[in-house]
């Protein structure tokens, strides 16, 4: 239970800075030009609920297993990354007036990089703290 709670902290604390350091300050002006009005104000509470809930896909489906390597995680994480962020993605060009096919393939490699480092991340750093028994 110890190794879980570090584990999904960990990579939570990996997650959302360089999330927001991507999207609030890399790519700020790329998606503005991209989909303009169509962005707003960042509601805290969806934002968090993400997090919390993308953080428990990562352990469920990449990095929580008891034979979890660091390369296995960075695969698996980045590849996890692609389905989320192309499911996502896909969706809203097939139902938003303005998305485009740019936002498509910049976010979704976003998407998989910032999966895969977090879940990676987060293991190494449960590893050292809290290590299988």
């Amino acid at each position: 239970m110890k190794r879980t709670v570090v584990l999904y902290l960990a990579t939570l604390v990996v997650l959302i800075p360089v999330d927001f350091l991507f999207l609030g300050l890399i790519a700020k002006g790329f998606f503005a030009s991209q989909v303009g009005d169509m962005l707003g104000e960042i509601r805290l509470l969806p934002a968090l609920l993400f997090y919390l809930i993308y953080v428990a896909g990562i352990l469920i489906f990449v990095s929580a297993s008891a034979s979890a390597r660091w390369q296995t995680t960075l695969l698996y994480g980045a590849l996890f990354g692609f389905f989320c962020y192309a499911t996502f993605e896909l969706t809203s060009l097939a139902l938003l007036k303005h998305w485009t096919w740019p936002v498509v393939a910049v976010d979704v490699c976003w998407g998989s990089l910032v999966t895969g480092l977090s879940a990676t991340v987060g293991l190494l750093v449960a590893n050292r703290l809290a290590p299988k028994v």
